[in-house]
C-alpha cells in the first residue's frame, strides 16, 4: 500500500528541526549555490522528510539536509515545510539512503557506516541490499571496506576470486 505524507505537510519551528547522525550525502558548493538559486526562484517545492521524537520534541531529517541548512543559514527562515514519517530507525536510516541514491548522490565511507550500522541492528545482507537497492556484490564490497570481522562470521571463505 502506497501512502502520501506529502499530503501532510506542516510548517514546522526550524530550531526544533535537526539533523540525523548518519546521512552520508554531502553537497559540492556549486550545487549547494545551483540549491539556493532554485530556492531562491522557485520556492521551497519539497518539504524536509523528518521523523518526530516525543521524547525531545525535535523533528530528526530524514531527508532534505541541504534545504533545511539553506532555510537556517541563508534565507534566516523562522519556520520550514515538513513531512513526518513515522518509522524506528534502522528504517528511517535506509529511507535515508533511498532518498541519497535515487538522486545519484552518496559517498563511500559513510555507506560502509551504514551498512555496518544495519548489520549490527539486526538486518542481514538481503535486507540491507533490498532497503537500500543494492545487489549482494556491493553490501559485500561495503562490509569488506569496514575492516570488521564480525560483518563476516557466517560467510564461507574462498581460497581465490571467480
Amino acid at each position: 500500500m502506497i501512502t502520501f505524507p506529502v499530503l501532510n505537510v506542516k510548517l514546522v519551528d526550524i530550531n526544533k528541526i535537526v539533523a540525523n547522525d548518519y546521512n552520508p550525502n554531502s553537497i559540492a558548493n556549486p550545487e549547494y549555490k545551483l540549491l539556493i538559486h532554485s530556492i531562491e526562484e522557485d520556492g521551497y517545492t519539497q518539504p524536509i522528510v523528518c521523523y518526530y521524537d516525543v521524547d525531545t520534541d525535535t523533528y530528526i531529517i530524514v531527508d532534505g539536509f541541504h534545504r533545511y541548512r539553506c532555510a537556517k543559514e541563508v534565507f534566516k527562515l523562522l519556520e520550514i515545510p515538513v513531512v513526518v514519517i513515522d518509522k524506528p530507525l534502522r528504517e528511517r536510516m535506509a529511507s535515508t539512503i533511498r532518498h541519497n541514491r535515487s538522486r545519484g548522490k552518496h559517498q563511500i565511507e559513510p555507506m560502509v557506516g551504514i551498512v555496518t550500522s544495519l548489520f549490527k541492528k539486526g538486518w542481514n545482507d538481503i535486507e540491507i541490499g533490498k532497503h537500500l537497492g543494492m545487489d549482494a556484490d556491493e553490501v559485500l564490497r561495503l562490509k569488506q571496506a569496514s575492516g570488521l570481522p564480525e560483518l563476516f562470521k557466517d560467510k564461507e571463505y574462498s581460497k581465490s576470486w571467480e
